[in-house]
């Protein structure tokens, strides 16, 4: 029995390029790449995925000159991962800017704390829709969905055949054009009760100025945005579910920009 070492070293080129695309893609898509999960876990997924793609899809035909071509190959697939994980965990980033609203409106602007799982700091409210949505995202399968997005990238664009066309800058700068919308669209019960609250405030103030508004709207605000909040947590599976269709929205659109077809 011989062994062909050329064909043995061209497979194992194949699945490094394979494990580069999806390493990237779990270093920046939702729920994977939280520091909370273990490293050990992100690297076997990506580790056995890989070898799973390779044996699903063996046909993939590229070529390169030298190490400098297949550096940039590499960088190639490392760009495609990260833009469909980036632009992924995006949308999760949209419930962060609705909390930080709300926030602001209630007076808990202030009140900040330092989340492990995203290295950053990050409001009460933000925090608190953002796990809820995200847990509500996974009994959806949202983790299935992103393994699945990753596996499809290889029917449309082989290793090695991504380029980045115009049209994929103009949908991340469509998204990001709407990603205050739809943070703003979460936060928005909240924002028009205080507002208008704000508003009565205000008459009153000028009706009995000998009332000290300012001290007894403080503590309106935030028993008011609590209580508005309390009765809109039955929206988060909406919330969830139109965020998670903006999701498989943008990853096509980014798909589509690095298709060389």
């Amino acid at each position: 029995m011989t062994i062909n070492a050329d064909a043995l070293f061209a497979q194992w080129e194949l699945y490094l390029l394979i494990l580069v695309r999806v390493a990237s893609f779990i270093y920046t898509a939702p729920f994977f790449s939280m520091s909370n999960v273990p490293t050990r876990t992100k690297l076997g997924l990506a580790v056995f995925l890989s070898y799973i793609i390779m044996c699903v899809f063996p046909e993939q035909s590229y070529s390169y000159d030298g190490v400098i071509g297949y550096a940039i190959l590499v960088l190639k697939e490392s760009v495609v991962g990260l833009s469909i994980g980036f632009c992924a965990n995006l949308c999760m980033q949209a419930v962060h800017f609705a909390g930080h609203i709300i926030d602001v409106n209630i007076g808990l602007a202030m009140a900040t704390m330092y989340d492990p799982a995203t290295k950053m700091q990050v409001n009460l409210s933000g925090q608190l829709y953002y796990y809820v949505t995200l847990l509500l995202m996974m009994a959806s399968g949202l983790h299935r969905f992103l393994i699945q997005a990753i596996v499809d990238t290889y029917k449309i664009i082989p290793v090695g055949a991504a380029v980045v066309r115009p049209s994929m800058y103009n949908s991340v700068i469509e998204f990001i054009a709407n990603y205050f919308v739809i943070g703003f669209r979460i936060a928005l019960p909240v924002f028009i009760t205080l507002m208008l609250m704000s508003c009565i405030l205000g008459i009153m103030a000028k009706i009995a100025p000998q009332m000290n508004m300012f001290a007894i709207g403080m503590q309106l605000k935030i028993l008011v945005g609590l209580f508005v909040m309390y009765l809109t947590v039955s929206m988060l599976p909406s919330v969830a579910n139109f965020l998670m269709e903006t999701m498989k929205g943008n990853i096509v659109d980014i798909v589509k920009g690095m298709y060389a077809g």
